[in-house]
């Protein structure tokens, strides 16, 4: 246990709209479980948003909408590290240093970059790098600064998302390959937290709940946008007294995550047997969702606002993560000969 509590886990989020339940769910919960074994630093990856995101507006209440989200759920930035990644100017320069190190082809199996491309294809463009900026193209560089510079052991993530875990890795192990005679960099692995690999969390059209597919149920909605969206869950037309299959209920999903053990059997059994219909499923859902959100959206809302005490715990947490990469880069800064 000591030594598990000296390992670090890093998580970042990205900015790109309003926090979902499938964040809470997939990534934001599961991360927070964290601090129990490891040092946990967290951090808002505002400049991977720039990537798709050119509404200065927009970007900025992002930003700040995620850090308040965070903090909301049960971030002590007492207890941890937190921190805008725009805030730590070191991890820019080291992206640099890294870019030199990194091959091009490495970058063109990238995820993102080939799906952009498909799409491409799949609508007859005759330029396949058509509407590709170098910042989406390079991504898989600036991440994995972002957790190479935090020194990090492990990265919580979805097994989508193991490849920029392993991207880190390899950038690092090229690095070190080259120039880690006297210094190198650490190398990550990536983390599944347990349960989060065999199902995704739902959205409004039975989907995996993404912003990109616009089937999101945003953390802190209003109580009428809240339940509008949830009685929207899509569900098929079984009637009301016929059994039915709760696992391929849309709706049966998002409530096992929010119920307690208890409700979620009940539920279970009453739409197996017949007599409960969707609605009366989406109906204990929002109640849930709502009786869940009350308080959480009081305190959600006072920290978004302007001019709270969320300014001072972000500048506090960017000194923390400037300690944490100034050695990070002043190392590398030697491995190449800059500073020698």
């Amino acid at each position: 246990m000591t030594q598990d509590r000296r390992r670090v886990s890093l998580t970042g989020i990205k900015p790109t709209g309003e926090p979902h339940l499938g964040n809470y769910i997939g990534a934001i919960r599961p991360a927070l479980e964290l601090t129990a074994t490891y040092e946990s630093i967290y951090f808002i990856a505002d400049y991977h948003a720039l990537t798709s995101i050119r509404d200065r507006a927009q970007f900025a209440a992002y930003t700040r909408s995620v850090a308040a989200t965070w903090i909301t759920l049960g971030l002590d930035p007492e207890q941890t590290t937190f921190y805008k990644q725009s805030d730590v100017p070191e991890i820019f320069e080291l992206t640099w240093i890294l870019s030199c190190v990194t091959g091009k082809g490495l970058m063109n199996r990238a995820h993102a970059y080939k799906a952009a491309r498909d799409r491409n294809a799949e609508s007859g463009a005759a330029d396949l790098d058509a509407g590709v900026n170098m910042g989406l193209f390079n991504y898989p560089i600036l991440m994995a600064v972002d957790i190479l510079i935090m020194g990090s052991d492990v990265v919580p993530v979805g097994q989508d998302q193991v490849q920029h875990v392993e991207y880190a890795a390899d950038i690092a192990g090229s690095f070190n390959h080259l120039f880690g005679s006297e210094y190198s960099l650490k190398i990550p692995t990536a983390l599944i937290p347990a349960g989060t690999g065999a199902r995704t969390m739902p959205g409004t059209d039975g989907r995996k709940m993404s912003k990109s597919y616009g089937n999101t149920i945003p953390l802190f909605a209003p109580p009428s946008r809240l339940r509008k969206l949830v009685r929207g869950i899509v569900s098929d037309s079984t009637p009301v007294e016929e059994p039915k299959d709760p696992d391929s209920s849309a709706a049966f999903q998002i409530y096992e995550n929010f119920a307690t053990p208890d409700d979620v059997k009940d539920m279970r059994v009453r739409l197996e047997q017949g007599g409960t219909g969707w609605g009366e499923l989406k109906n204990a859902l929002y109640e849930t969702l709502e009786a869940w959100l009350t308080p959480l959206r009081a305190r959600y809302d006072e920290l978004v606002a302007p001019g709270s005490e969320l300014d001072a715990i972000l500048a506090a947490g960017a000194e923390k993560a400037r300690d944490r990469a100034r050695p990070v880069l002043a190392g590398a800064r030697r491995a190449i000969g800059v500073d020698s």
